[in-house]
């Protein structure tokens, strides 16, 4: 393992964030598929990490509330700022309004009607800002930086991560010898996470990413050699389409992550539909595009391979 991609985070401080963020978010369980009927073959070693079923609908809870819980108690008492293109949001209002304190959440213009009300009902002041969530990142910025708040980052954050990265540690506990696990990506803060916590516990396993074809930030990123910028988000799931990662997200990712591969929104659309009619889950775009890549054979396991998809967020977009 690549110690500079794991300087910031490590296995140490995803164990720690378990033991602090023990009683705010659900131990989420693990579903066996059963046989699958992929392109050209049937996969009968799919599990499912049902972050669906996570605490505002999605694994952001994790990172959310440990960021919260890392901080300073006086600095807390300022109130927290953050951008999110949805689940990022719902995650920081919940866990302001877990520790008593306010939350300000900077959207795009993007952002579906629905998640705002829920963010309002999280006791959120929500605030439109740009046309993406770089924009509004930026005007989150610009607030806190007036205000003196925290500016809670939704991939960039050591603590952040390490929350998300607990996931991993539930899902190798439960399925231990599962060999691939299949992870979305947005900005990365969540396939950085599972990643260093992942292949500290099992050096050999397989990380294999997931992005949009709209909206292919990491994937091209890695084939420059460095995080670069999109021209153009050409994705509906918007809480995968940040048009940057972060440094810190890149090295892990390069480091740690064995592939990127890349789907249409359709195919995310139908394997959003197969969890609705297979299995009775309401998911997102992005929630079901870890098991696009295994739908279409963007990734297609090998005889007897486990593999475990990181279902990573309920909603109604994938309809």
């Amino acid at each position: 393992m690549n110690s500079s991609a794991t300087a910031a985070v490590t296995l140490g401080d995803i164990e720690q964030a378990a033991v602090r963020i023990a009683g705010r978010v659900r131990r989420t369980p693990m579903l066996r598929a059963g046989p699958v009927r992929t392109q050209g073959h049937v996969a009968d070693g799919l599990w499912l990490k049902l972050e669906n079923l996570q605490v505002t609908g999605s694994f952001k809870a994790r990172g959310a509330c440990n960021a919260l819980l890392s901080l300073d108690p006086a600095a807390l008492t300022r109130g927290v700022v953050t951008a999110s293109g949805g689940n990022h949001g719902l995650a920081v209002a919940y866990a302001a309004a877990a520790a008593g304190v306010v939350s300000t959440v900077y959207v795009p213009r993007s952002v579906p009607a629905v998640k705002r009300a829920r963010l309002a009902a999280w006791g959120a002041v929500v605030i439109e800002a740009g046309a993406v969530w770089d924009d509004a990142y930026a005007a989150a910025t610009a607030h806190a930086a007036a205000g003196g708040q925290a500016l809670v980052h939704p991939f960039a954050d050591p603590a952040v991560i390490a929350g998300q990265g607990t996931l991993a540690l539930e899902l190798l506990d439960d399925v231990p010898d599962v060999d691939t696990l299949l992870v979305a990506i947005g900005g990365g803060g969540l396939i950085s996470g599972v990643a260093v916590a992942a292949r500290a516990r099992r050096p050999g396993l397989r990380v294999v990413g997931v992005e949009p074809v709209g909206a292919p930030t990491l994937h091209n990123s890695l084939a420059a050699g460095r995080p670069v910028m999109l021209d153009a988000i050409t994705t509906a799931a918007g809480t995968l389409a940040p048009r940057a990662t972060d440094a810190l997200n890149f090295a892990i990712v390069r480091d740690l992550v064995d592939r990127v591969v890349l789907l249409s929104d359709e195919a995310m659309r139908d394997a959003a539909r197969w969890l609705w009619f297979e299995h009775g889950m309401g998911t997102e775009l992005a929630g079901a595009a870890s098991v696009a890549a295994m739908l279409t054979g963007a990734y297609r396991a090998e005889a007897g391979e486990v593999v475990c998809a990181v279902v990573c967020g309920a909603g109604v977009d994938g309809f």
